[in-house]
């Protein structure tokens, strides 16, 4: 099972080590399409659209873990959209080449959401966590 992730849940970020060590099998810088804010909260939200999203994808041995991600990014799939903080889409994602790696699983925000929170377009499409610099 694959994740595309950029934010918290990369390698040597927060949440990678709560959630991610020792249940990912490989880990691949990746490219995605779509546009990258930083939210004054200290994490990052990523939107549908044109651009390139840097990140890692993530493969783990077992889909079991999706549920504790979705906690984690407060998805619910039994929620409306707009009562959830990201949606978990399926995306198609890119090696550092611009090739193909077929598709994984996102967390993406709705862009209401994002205005009401304030992202800060990140034009580069990276996002690092400035208290583990």
């Amino acid at each position: 099972m694959k994740v595309f992730v950029y934010g918290t849940l990369k390698p040597g970020e927060c949440n990678y080590l709560r959630y991610c060590e020792g249940k990912v099998v490989s880990a691949c810088p990746a490219i995605a399409r779509g546009q990258l804010f930083a939210l004054p909260a200290g994490y990052p939200a990523m939107i549908s659209g044109e651009g390139r999203v840097y990140g890692f994808l993530l493969c783990f041995g077992d889909s079991a873990i999706l549920p504790d991600l979705d906690g984690l990014e407060e998805y619910d799939p039994e929620r409306p959209p707009a009562q959830n903080e990201y949606q978990r889409q399926e995306i198609e994602i890119f090696d550092l080449n611009c090739q193909s790696l077929g598709t994984a699983w996102a967390y993406l925000m709705l862009p209401d959401r994002l205005r009401s929170l304030r992202g800060i377009f990140l034009p580069d499409g990276t996002w690092k966590n400035r208290l583990y610099l």
